[in-house]
């Protein structure tokens, strides 16, 4: 959700070479045998369970924990770290989340969904639909087509940039999605629209109106009926209005304004300042669940599929790194492309990505990344869980 979140970089994966260790020459006896017969046989270490250990270790996350689909569908979960800083409970196996911005890729499924339906054109203007709202200093609505919302290049100020001076004093406040589209609306327009691309949860705002407006009925809903369900995520949801909870087992999620400070539970907190850009739940498995159902055809007709893989280069991501409708592809270091988006809302951060071959892993860590390097980190943890 937070802009400079979205700044990330694919790290490099390293190979690394076996070290041979000479040793005088004697004869072994019968426990350097058995010991060697031992070492043999123990099965190799886990990619992906030393990816997460390494973020808890090295990086400080309180918890990480996640799910890796094969091509045959079966899952792997990992945990590490603990789920509560003060009584060092367990990290519950395949644990809710607050998923932030893979909420824009459910969002793009409705949009692109009432495309298919005739209800919607993608490069029509915004102003279509939502007569005389879209409007500002250098903003008209006129001249911005649903498909610049949905890949982010309309021009439109991010309203979090605009938010107080922190995350904690709004932590249960609870905002009109008419109020964050006015925050971003009271600015002047970052570029003219088509002309560059430049990552805005205020697009999505605007793509929430448009669904509502177009189908009268909740955003909440929309999603639900049309993703959720039609995907089988049995342990997704849309926060509804005043929810502040996370309904169940789940880490504690943490922050704090300042690398300075302690960190603070914020596991309950009110999400509607991300509504339709990042307000959902979800397991690990189910983020999974979800891209592999979109990425096999299973949510949009193959035209809108094929429409939402349409990318453009992403500067201010990661290296390779191109935004489609509400889609990331990103290169893996075994070849080929993978898909997601990945999200950020405070206490909580998920990278995810998933194969045209049945493939997919997130990873979930309960504290936002403060650095590159932890970036860095996420992001090889993603390409060890596809190509190890």
């Amino acid at each position: 959700m937070r802009n400079h979140r979205f700044r990330r970089r694919i790290a490099a994966v390293a190979a690394m070479g076996g070290l041979a260790v000479l040793g005088s020459l004697v004869t072994p006896g019968p426990d350097s045998v058995a010991d060697a017969l031992t070492s043999r046989l123990r099965p190799p270490a886990d990619p992906v369970q030393q990816r997460l250990d390494g973020l808890v270790r090295d990086d400080g996350f309180p918890a990480a924990l996640a799910a890796v689909r094969d091509r045959s569908g079966r899952v792997r979960n990992y945990t590490a770290g603990v789920s509560d800083l003060t009584t060092r409970a367990k990290v519950p196996v395949d644990g809710q989340v607050r998923i932030g911005s893979n909420t824009k890729t459910f969002t793009s499924v409705v949009v692109l969904q009432l495309v298919g339906e005739g209800k919607v054109g993608l490069d029509r203007p915004i102003e279509t639909y939502l007569p005389k709202l879209i409007r500002g200093n250098g903003i008209d609505g006129r001249h911005i087509t649903v498909r610049q919302l949905l890949q982010h290049t309309s021009g439109l100020p991010n309203y979090t940039n605009f938010l107080a001076n922190g995350f904690l004093p709004f932590q249960h406040t609870y905002f009109e999605p008419r109020e964050l589209l006015d925050m971003a609306l009271a600015r002047k327009a970052d570029f003219e629209p088509g002309t560059k691309w430049e990552y805005s949860n205020t697009n999505y705002v605007v793509l929430g109106l448009l669904i509502e407006k177009i189908t009268s009925r909740p955003l909440v809903e929309e999603i639900t009926q049309r993703v959720i369900d039609r995907a089988g995520l049995r342990h997704t949801y849309f926060p509804n209005v005043g929810d502040q909870t996370i309904h169940e087992r789940h880490p504690h999620g943490y922050t704090r304004d300042k690398p300075d400070q302690p960190l603070t539970d914020v596991t309950e907190l009110d999400p509607s300042w991300g509504w339709a850009a990042g307000q959902m739940v979800a397991t690990p498995s189910d983020v999974d669940r979800f891209l592999s159902a979109l990425l096999g055809g299973r949510l949009l007709k193959p035209a809108q599929l094929n429409e939402m893989r349409k990318t453009v280069d992403a500067p201010g991501l990661w290296p390779g790194a191109r935004y489609g409708l509400g889609l990331i592809s990103t290169p893996l270091s075994c070849g080929g492309l993978a898909w997601g988006h990945g999200g950020d809302i405070d206490g909580y951060h998920s990278s995810d990505a998933a194969t045209d071959d049945g493939r997919a892993a997130t990873v979930a860590v309960t504290r936002l990344p403060e650095t590159d390097g932890q970036i860095n980190h996420l992001q090889a943890a993603i390409d060890s869980a596809l190509c190890a």
